[in-house]
Parts: C-alpha cells; sequence; structure tokens
C-alpha cells in the first residue's frame, strides 16, 4: 500500500530540518550525497536518529521501544503517524522494497545500548554490530539496488568492521562513559577485570593486546569486502576501496599508538586519507580474492531478509552502477564528523 501524506515535500523537508537541527552529523552527511540519493537517504536517517534519541532518552517511562515498534509497524501497513519522518519513511520503504527485518534489527540495537549490555565472546559482540551497523550496509545496499545474497553479506561484513573499529578506537571514552564494548572473555583472558578497568580506566599492554585482537577481526573482514568491490562495475571500485581502505586506516593510527585506545583518540590526518585515496584507485584494477564466503553467522538474517524480499521494479531498473559512490561519501564523512556529534553530547562543542 501506498502511503499518502497531504505534502511529501513538505515532509522530506522536515526530515532535512530535523537533522540540520537534532543531528548535525547526519544532516552534514545527507548534503555529501548525490541529489537523487539525499532524500531517501535523509528520509532514513531522520527515523533512526529519533528512534536512537528516543532510547538514549528514555523518553516515555521505557516505553520509548515500544511506541516505536508500533510507529514502524504503521509505516509498513503503509498507514503512519502524522509525523514527518514517519511519512516519508513509509514513501522509501514502498518506494525500495526495504525489508522491515533490517529496521526490526536496528531498533534492537538500539535497545541494547539503553540496556547497557557487555558481550561476553566475539560472537556476542558480532550479534549487536551486526544490529547497529550490519543493518546500515544491508539498507544502504538496498537503496543502491544491490539486492544480491553475496552483495549484502559482503555490505554487512563492511558494517561491522567498521564498528568493531569503532570499538576499538573508542575504548577509553566508552568506559568514562560506563560503557564497555571489549569481548569479556578476552579482557579476563589478558588479566583485566572489566569491573575494576572501568572504575578506573587506564592502559596497559595487557590492554593493548585485546584492542589488537579486535583490530585483527576488523581486518578480516575489510579484506572480504574488498572481495565483494571486486565483483562491482570497474567505475564503482576506486570510491568504494577508499571507504574501505581509509576507515581501516583509523585502525593502523591505533596500532601506531602502541594500541593506546585509551589516552586519547586515534585519528587519520588529512593528507594521509588523500594518499590512500590514491592506493584505493590502484587496488581497485586489482584482483581481491573468493566473494563467495559465507556471511557471518550473526549477519545471516539480514542477507536473507534482503535476498528472500522482492524488490520494486523501479527500484530494481535502477541497478548498483551509479549509486554506489554516495554510499562511500556517507561512511567516510560520518567517521570524520563523528567525533564532532560525540562531543557536542557531551556539551564540549556547540
Amino acid at each position: 500500500m501506498q502511503p499518502s501524506s497531504p505534502d511529501p515535500r513538505a515532509d522530506l523537508a522536515q526530515c532535512s530540518a530535523l537533522l540540520r537541527g537534532g543531528s548535525r552529523t547526519f544532516f552534514a552527511a545527507s548534503l555529501l550525497l548525490p541529489r537523487r540519493m539525499r532524500e531517501p537517504a535523509s528520509a532514513l536517517y531522520a527515523f533512526c536518529r529519533l528512534a536512537d534519541d528516543a532510547i538514549d532518552l528514555g523518553e516515555g517511562d521505557g516505553d520509548a521501544l515500544p511506541a516505536l515498534r508500533d510507529r514502524l509497524a504503521r509505516i509498513y501497513e503503509g498507514q503512519p503517524q502524522a509525523i514527518a519522518a514517519d511519512r516519508a519513511l513509509a514513501v522509501v520503504v514502498a518506494r525500495y522494497g526495504v525489508p522491515r527485518a533490517l529496521l526490526e534489527a536496528l531498533l534492537d540495537g538500539f535497545e541494547w545500548d539503553a540496556e547497557g549490555r557487555r558481550y561476553e565472546a566475539l560472537e556476542d559482540l558480532f550479534a549487536y554490530a551486526a544490529r547497529v551497523a550490519g543493518t546500515v550496509g544491508a539498507m544502504m545496499s538496498v537503496l543502491m539496488g544491490g539486492r544480491a545474497r553475496e552483495v549484502i553479506a559482503r555490505a554487512c561484513d563492511m558494517g561491522v568492521a567498521m564498528q568493531l573499529t569503532n570499538i576499538a578506537r573508542d575504548v577509553g571514552e566508552d568506559a568514562r562513559a560506563g560503557r564497555l564494548y571489549l569481548p569479556l572473555a578476552w579482557l579476563r583472558e589478558a588479566g583485566i577485570d572489566p569491573d575494576v578497568f572501568l572504575r578506573a580506566p587506564e592502559h596497559s599492554a595487557a590492554l593493548g593486546t585485546v584492542v589488537q585482537r579486535l583490530l585483527d577481526v576488523a581486518d578480516g573482514l575489510y579484506a572480504r569486502a574488498g572481495a565483494g568491490i571486486a565483483r562491482l562495475p570497474l567505475a564503482c571500485r576506486p570510491g568504494m576501496h577508499a571507504a574501505r581502505i581509509v576507515y581501516a586506516e583509523i585502525g593502523r593510527a591505533v596500532e601506531r599508538r602502541g594500541f593506546d585506545a585509551v589516552s586519547s583518540r586515534a585519528i587519520v590526518s588529512g593528507q594521509r586519507k588523500v594518499w590512500l585515496a590514491g592506493r584505493a584507485v590502484i587496488e581497485a584494477g586489482l584482483p581481491q580474492g573468493s566473494v563467495g564466503a559465507a556471511p557471518l553467522a550473526a549477519t545471516a538474517f539480514l542477507v536473507d531478509a534482503v535476498a528472500t524480499s522482492s524488490a520494486p521494479e523501479a527500484a530494481a531498473q535502477r541497478g548498483v552502477v551509479g549509486h554506489v559512490e554516495w554510499l562511500v561519501d556517507l561512511f567516510t564523512r560520518l567517521e570524520q564528523l563523528e567525533h564532532r556529534q560525540h562531543l557536542q553530547r557531551q556539551g564540549v562543542a556547540g
């Protein structure tokens, strides 16, 4: 059912205004997208931002998540609430055939964050990363028109890898906020008591080994994502490789600091990013190995959700060609702007 709106253009304008006023990071990222993709991406992120904020702020005395799930149900029924972001998202999911399971899983990830969950084993952390980042990779691929299993699996790999990189880089910031995402079993194996570390976060050689292990896992997933990029049209490969290589370089920046992710935040300089972008152009013409690896167990349900859904005819005709570059911009610019948003939420920057 196609959702109706008194003024779809006004809804999209409100989505942009919401992003501008409530999340400068996502608004700035949306401006970097090709014009034809800017509106669907803005609608998607407007809803996601509202959902994340509602759960983080604990609106409704713990009733935020049920209310969000109800809103999502109405969106997929084509009867969204009288909220601009909901009406705009209803148009997007109908036009592009975004499976509901992806947004449901993203809400699960938001809920896990609100609960302050910790993750005992790497597989548990994968389950979290699949929800908060693998879902994003899958949704973006759907908007680009890429729905084949191997394409979605590699998009999820890339999203999970980016989330692991974020976790490895932000150990200190997260700990000072009372959050811990490193696998608890790994910490104990290194002789670190998770609760003691949270009370007084400090870098140590033992902690560095845990950070290194996580970055090694991320590197493996970036390599898998590279194999998927090699299956894209040649014109699309340099930008995708740039996103993968530049983001993986954050891990190398942590490595150069002796895997100290507590004392301060590792960054990649603009000059270094330019050099890496040149390297990406070269890698675009090189073989990257087999693309046929099975998806992570944690992301298999996302791959199934997309692969077993049907794409609307208009979306299917667009294909991947011509729509992949905006995903590169989205991931790389979100990384560049993410720290600013973090400081803004802490009241450090305006």
